[in-house]
């Protein structure tokens, strides 16, 4: 790989969060009977007439404005034509020559740092249909089946400059993006049922020099398979060029199984497709107070939410990104900060106590039992030395199971933290009576008894006193004791 860079561009599809199709009224409800959702206007009757969903093109705006795209006060649909047999119309509404917006980036984290990555374009479309060729679905070795239930739901094409070097980059940007999507309620982002998948246009060349012959990979629906397949991709084309053949420029699918891509078909140009401009819908235009209206509605996105978290409460770069994975978890994190618990705290607990526990239970965190408030408060008593840290996890799982209020939890199961000096102070001295070999090792010079000596007072106290203050009363009677 010294003697060769790697090329990369995504496009993902992003499928829009509306109820009904981009251009009918028909529902795009995932996992209806087959043929169910479909109307003359998306199986393309003659004389039927699309009409835009504008709710889509609202979520659309919103994810060209969170990625920093310029919106064009005009654009203009086309028509995609070619023949598939998923595609009833035999073209497909899109956008091509003046697509909705364009000139964006976003950022990701590098092995070397921070970097900005180019989105060229983002367009309004709509989608084909489904092909089913296994048997699971009711195919059978000499037949496929059309399900055209998802022709016409409403898509976004987000097009990536070709900036990214290695599969790890592709990796992270389609995280980021993906978190963007979601953070705009644009786009579930459930790529298992294909609401978000990419294809992969990969190309190698010498470090600096002209751009190589690119292959497409089509519809990566997993992050592990999109790494996988431009892995595989790269080591391919330098393989044919260092054996003196030629890349030939084509459409690949990726097969998981394998681990391999393979030949689909030649890659068609622009001009294949006869684009043209869709006869039936005039051009889309977008009037800035719109616009505006849009962007005052966006929350915070992940990466200035993340770089917000490393500023404000000191995370590293690690804790801060996996806090702002989701807009629920890192709105999660920051509730808990309010209920009273520190950022340093809070983190730590949101991120192993509370994700461990949802992957445990198998539980969505807006179904979780523990709220941010509970978890705020549990953090709370803890900082100011109500209960201790290992009675915080017993609330912590009580609350988990249960519910309930953190501090009734505390009273019922007498977790409250013993800081009574005097109280404790007692607990020593019996200790140190029963334990007269060790107190008498710990005053010739072995000092490391004295942990010992700590973990029997805390056994005395079942486990309530106060660490730090039973540290300090049971140097005092030793050393008491020792005069």
């Amino acid at each position: 790989m010294v003697r060769w860079e790697a090329v990369i561009g995504l496009e993902v599809h992003a499928r829009l969060l509306t109820r009904s199709k981009l251009f009918c009224a028909c529902e795009t409800a995932f996992g209806a009977a087959p043929n169910s959702k479909v109307c003359p206007v998306c199986l393309g009757y003659p004389g039927a007439l699309p009409v835009p969903n504008r709710t889509a093109i609202d979520l659309a705006i919103r994810v060209a404005l969170a990625t920093g795209c310029t919106i064009h006060a005009e654009s203009v649909f086309a028509r995609k034509n070619y023949f598939y047999p998923d595609l009833p119309k035999g073209y497909q509404i899109s956008q091509f020559d003046k697509p909705l917006a364009t000139g964006g980036s976003l950022e990701i984290a590098t092995r070397d740092g921070a970097r900005e990555i180019g989105i060229i374009r983002i367009h309004v479309e709509e989608d084909a249909g489904k092909l089913i060729h296994d048997a699971t679905g009711g195919a059978t070795d000499d037949t496929s089946l059309v399900d055209l239930n998802r022709a016409g739901t409403p898509l976004i094409e987000i097009v990536s400059a070709p900036d990214l070097r290695s599969s790890e980059e592709a990796i992270a940007y389609l995280t980021r993006l993906r978190q963007i999507v979601m953070y705009c309620d644009a786009c579930d982002g459930n790529m298992e049922e294909g609401s978000l998948r990419c294809d992969a246009n990969v190309s190698v060349r010498r470090p600096g020099g002209e751009l190589g012959t690119r292959t497409e990979v089509k519809n990566l629906n997993s992050f592990r398979f999109l790494g996988r397949a431009v892995d595989f991709e790269i080591e391919r084309q330098i393989a044919l060029l260092e054996r003196g053949e030629r890349v030939v420029q084509e459409t690949r699918l990726f097969d998981p199984a394998e681990g391999v891509t393979r030949a689909m078909r030649s890659k068609e140009e622009a001009h294949d497709y006869r684009y043209f401009p869709e006869p039936d819908l005039p051009p889309l235009v977008i009037d800035v107070e719109s616009i505006s209206r849009i962007r005052e509605g966006l929350p915070e996105m992940p990466g200035p939410r993340a770089a917000r978290y490393r500023r404000d409460f000191a995370l590293n770069v690690e804790d801060s990104e996996t806090l702002v994975t989701s807009r629920e978890l890192a709105d999660y994190f920051e509730r808990t900060i309010a209920a009273g618990a520190s950022a340093r705290a809070a983190a730590n607990w949101v991120k192993n106590e509370v994700l461990g526990s949802c992957n445990q239970c198998k539980v969505e965190l807006r179904d979780f039992r523990v709220t941010a408030e509970m978890l705020g408060e549990t953090i709370s008593m803890v900082e100011s030395s109500e209960i201790s840290g290992k009675a915080a996890k017993e609330v912590f799982e009580a609350m988990a199971t249960n519910g309930g209020s953190p501090r009734e939890i505390v009273e019922r199961l007498g977790l409250a933290q013993l800081s009574d000096r005097d109280a404790i102070r007692a607990i020593a001295r019996r200790v140190i009576a029963a334990n007269a070999a060790q107190v008498e090792q710990f005053r010739s010079g072995r000092t490391g008894i004295f942990g010992f000596l700590v973990g029997q007072v805390m056994k005395e106290s079942q486990g309530r006193a106060n660490p730090e203050i039973a540290n300090q009363i049971l140097r005092e009677c030793l050393d008491t004791e020792a005069r």
